[in-house]
């Protein structure tokens, strides 16, 4: 193999200590001042390129740090600002605005699911006005200052692409087709004044172009690239998260000068056996999964060798898609084992194997698993154990509701306060013994029972003082999971999850939630929720094992719930909430392969629930991802009630399954939890008065806020449930009375 050149098409841009979190979330509680927010994320910026420059990657993608999420830079870079987010004059207030709303009540972009990751974009909202007035000065500013720390020949801009942004924005009265053009000439401008910076080229990210139906955006593609490439600035198109499919053969014919292709994801190798590469451009080559945190063990090092018999242009070896989705730093990790520890590859330990692979100097590494069963864990399961004892129209009557419905409730979390994290620290750090830890968390929990007593809710949580995260809690009292201290990965904004590792077969060890759900149940006769996250969402948002196939682990960690929810129901739990917000987003991204995904996905859901006797109320939570293409799917798990994020999507999911005819209850979310904003009584009453029109019988809608309030503070989620409370009572009563 000959020596070849390496590149990176996107870094973590939260920095190891999480310094941007740190300085976000001070900045926005008044601490610390705008200034001090900009250095530090100039800082964090400058240690990623130092990162890269060290590890000697030749080409450096530059331009893709940001303050909260990078398609909203570009909504912002575009001017395509919604007319409500006019009237706030200062820039970053109103960036911030567009991302979680503010306290005089502006509505945030709606939020949704990037592609098939755990990332969470702010998604474009367009409509037949909307016309591009861009300001491109930061950005620009950002590129020059990486040319200076890194030097103009390795930095390479990367540019969120026309086609893709308009993709996935939310276009009303104007096609995706016209919103590309009215795009164009701004990107032409934009390439014109990075010409003009002598940048060695461009990478125009469109991952779109893997999308299922990214066939149809063909005409409006090429029309736009035909554009662009009259600029005559060197234009790298990355694509990545699946293969190109049926777009491959005009894809690879677009007037660029280099295509960038995912080979973890998908089967662009097949395509490029199938039709051939094109000989005068060069090939980006993503052959280091950058979404897993598992070593290479020579995959990479196998396919280069195939692409160099079938490619004639030059090859650059670089990762699959941006190393956003991993961990920073292995070596931050002091406490994993030293076996497992050197089976791992996280963003640093990523650019270094970019070199070696590319000098093919591969280390050969063995697999970092063991003894893999290859049996198919259902056929050696009953079917009894996926269904339900008795159908849902004779559950209902057996289960707790509330007569006429617009019973109240919450999604499960309460305020994560300093209070709660520094007990849990001091616990984990063994300062507190586990005797004093219990006490002082059944004190959180009697507290988050009063406040809910106070406020009149029908059905309530025990808050969730016990959990740092919804999925490493759960993997921690499971077998085959190992959990690190510092891998952060940002799912949106300052909000960061640190993703357990499955290296083995999952099982349960014991209860995991059965102690706090009797404490609290024990200090209420209202009922309160057995809480736990489903086995989809559990393994969508951990780094799954490589060895076997997904629906294996999610089979695996659906008998570890079953076992809980059996154990939640004999300590006289009669609601269940099973929470799987994650699977929208395991579906796969071609729609050929989304029945196979969805097969064992509900079967896994219904595995772990369907153990509940027919009084025993399941409940699931969907949200921030658009499900209206998989009511099917959401039927089949036969849950009991369907809670949903509402707020920003304006009832688009609860009038959905009113047309697919979905006849279970519904709980649909009546304000934004990632809004500092207190809903106010009039806000409230029109969006509850709303769901009168959705179609959905009002005996069967439960009124919750969108999501968990961990992130929140006391002062703004009492006043909010209070309202909502008081609201929901109002209707509940003027319907009954026929009013």
């Amino acid at each position: 193999m000959v020596g070849k050149a390496t590149a990176t098409i996107g870094y973590p841009r939260i920095g190891l200590n999480r310094e941007m979190k740190k300085a976000l979330e001070a900045y926005w509680s008044g601490k610390s001042s705008l200034d001090e927010l900009l250095k530090v994320s100039r800082q964090v910026e400058e240690e990623s390129l130092k990162d890269q420059l060290n590890a000697g990657i030749q080409f450096i993608g530059v331009g893709d740090h940001t303050m909260y999420d990078h398609v909203l830079d570009w909504t912002f870079r575009l001017g395509l600002i919604p007319d409500r987010f006019q009237q706030v004059q200062n820039p970053k207030d109103k960036y911030f605005a567009m991302a979680r709303g503010n306290k005089q009540g502006l509505q945030a972009l709606d939020m949704s699911k990037f592609f098939d990751s755990n990332y969470h974009y702010l998604v474009p909202e367009l409509n037949a006005q909307s016309k591009p007035a861009p300001n491109f000065e930061e950005f620009l500013n950002e590129i020059s200052l990486a040319q200076k720390q890194v030097g103009k020949e390795r930095a390479v801009p990367i540019v969120f692409g026309p086609v893709t942004y308009a993709r996935l924005a939310r276009c009303e009265g104007v096609s995706v087709d016209e919103m590309i053009s009215r795009l164009v000439p701004a990107y032409v401008s934009l390439l014109n004044s990075l010409k003009s910076l002598q940048v060695p080229e461009v990478q125009m990210h469109e991952p779109g172009f893997v999308l299922g139906d990214a066939e149809t955006l063909q005409k409006a593609a090429e029309a736009a690239y035909q554009e662009l490439a009259k600029v005559q600035v060197p234009l790298n198109l990355v694509t990545y998260y699946d293969d190109l499919g049926n777009t491959y053969s005009w894809v690879v014919k677009l007037p660029v000068q280099t295509i960038s292709l995912d080979f973890v994801r998908g089967d662009n190798l097949s395509l490029v056996k199938k039709h051939g590469f094109p000989s005068d451009k060069k090939l980006g080559a993503g052959v280091l999964d950058g979404r897993s945190v598992w070593k290479d063990t020579g995959y990479a090092a196998q396919v280069i060798r195939e692409l160099e018999s079938l490619v004639k242009s030059d090859i650059i070896v670089q990762p699959s898609c941006s190393l956003m989705h991993v961990p920073l730093d292995v070596n931050a990790e002091p406490s994993l084992d030293s076996n497992l520890k050197s089976r791992l590859s996280f963003a640093r330990q990523k650019i270094a194997e970019l070199g070696q692979v590319a000098s093919g100097k591969t280390d050969g590494a063995g697999s970092a698993f063991s003894g893999a069963s290859t049996q198919d864990l259902e056929n050696t399961l009953d079917k009894s154990m996926f269904s339900r004892s008795e159908p849902f129209s004779k559950r209902r009557g057996q289960q707790f509701t509330v007569p006429g419905g617009f019973g109240t409730t919450t999604i499960g979390s309460f305020p994560q306060t300093p209070a709660v994290r520094k007990l849990r620290l001091q616990y984990k750090k063994g300062q507190v013994s586990e005797d004093e830890y219990q006490r002082q968390i059944d004190r959180h929990i009697s507290f988050a029972i009063g406040v809910q007593e106070a406020l009149g809710l029908d059905v309530f949580v025990h808050g969730e003082s016990e959990r740092s995260d919804m999925v490493e809690y759960f993997g921690q009292k499971l077998r085959g999971f190992t959990f690190t201290e510092n891998g952060w990965v940002q799912s949106y904004g300052s909000r960061y999850v640190r993703p357990p590792i499955i290296h083995a077969d999952v099982s349960r060890i014991s209860p995991m939630t059965v102690r706090e759900f009797v404490v609290a149940q024990s200090m209420t006769n209202k009922p309160v929720k057995g809480m736990l996250t489903g086995p989809v969402t559990i393994l969508n948002w951990s780094f799954p094992r490589k060895d076997i196939p997904r629906k294996q682990q999610a089979l695996q960690i659906a008998l570890a719930l079953r076992d809980e929810v059996a154990d939640l129901e004999k300590a006289g739990c009669t609601i269940v909430q099973m929470d799987e917000p994650a699977l929208r987003e395991g579906l796969p991204l071609k729609k050929e392969r989304w029945n196979e995904y969805l097969d064992w996905a509900v079967k896994a859901f219904r595995l772990s629930t369907v153990v509940a006797a027919p009084k025993t109320q399941i409940v699931t939570h969907l949200c921030y991802s658009d499900f209206q293409d998989i009511l099917k799917a959401i039927d089949e798990m036969d849950a009991d009630v369907l809670t949903i994020e509402n707020s920003r999507s304006d009832d688009a999911m609860l009038r959905a399954l009113a047309k697919y005819g979905y006849s279970r209850d519904v709980g649909p979310g009546v304000y934004d939890v990632h809004s500092p904003a207190v809903p106010s009584i009039e806000f409230l009453k029109k969006k509850m008065e709303g769901f009168k029109k959705s179609g959905i019988p009002l005996e069967r809608l439960w009124i919750n806020p969108d999501c968990g309030l961990k992130t929140r503070q006391w002062e703004e989620v009492i006043p909010s449930l209070r309202n909502m409370v008081d609201v929901a009572v109002q209707l509940r009563n003027s319907a009954k009375n026929g009013i």
